[in-house]
């Protein structure tokens, strides 16, 4: 067996078990560790984020906490950092060691496709537009972009700048909570001097996200239209 196919099925299952075991308690027990642990807590995080960027999860949990447990300036910086260094670890191992896997699940999706033509037209333009719209999951985008023509140096940069507008909106939404059930619930703060200050900021980020996605989703579809109707062109 090769070892793009045996790092492919111990990717497949490492995935599996993530989403089949108690992973949520195993957070809220994490964070309880952090807490505890104040000293070395930022770097255990950092590499607990990078490894659930690798295993493909969802980290809109960890983001939250890291606003959570770090505040907003500094959770801000860890959640920045590790989420680039796990999109950059993804990239490589789509890029290296499970390109053909990565290949056969992208195979089915025209819009992968697509985007591998407007990269190598457009390169940091498209990474960036990718980043900042909903259009591509984040997760499989860091493993799909490995089979791109990008420059890895381009992908870190790029990648690194256009999950910026997310990461503050999770952050600060973690950092408002007051405990790890309000980080769940909603319960944001008690003084309605307080809750109006919240909610103003909360507004004003969404806002800015929500205008930066939008603009980021009709860009990219133009991007990929064009390229598109070049290849069209060119085989006509």
């Amino acid at each position: 067996m090769s070892r793009q196919a045996t790092l492919a099925i111990a990717l497949i299952g490492l995935v599996i078990a993530a989403f089949t075991l108690p992973i949520a308690d195993w957070v809220a027990a994490f964070f309880a560790w952090v807490q505890a642990n104040p000293t070395i807590a930022w770097a255990v995080f950092i590499g607990f984020y990078v490894a659930a960027v690798v295993l493909m999860l969802p980290g809109s949990l960890l983001t939250l906490g890291a606003g959570y447990l770090f505040g907003l300036g500094y959770g801000f910086v860890i959640v920045s950092l590790a989420s680039t260094v796990g999109a950059t670890c993804a990239f490589l191992v789509g890029r290296f060691f499970a390109r053909d896997w990565v290949a056969e699940k992208l195979g089915a999706m025209p819009r992968f496709a697509a985007l591998d033509r407007a990269v190598g037209e457009r390169g940091a333009l498209v990474v960036l537009l990718t980043r900042l719209s909903p259009a591509f999951p984040f997760t499989l985008l860091n493993y799909a972009l490995g089979l791109t023509r990008v420059p890895l140096k381009t992908y870190v940069f790029v990648s690194w700048l256009g999950m910026m507008p997310g990461t503050l909106l999770y952050v600060y939404l973690g950092s408002i909570a007051q405990n790890l059930t309000a980080l769940f619930s909603g319960e944001l703060a008690e003084s309605p001097v307080g809750n109006i200050l919240l909610y103003l900021g909360l507004a004003a980020t969404l806002a800015l996200t929500i205008l930066i996605t939008r603009f980021a989703s009709g860009a990219l579809d133009q991007q990929l239209q064009t390229s598109d109707e070049a290849e069209e062109r060119a085989s006509s």
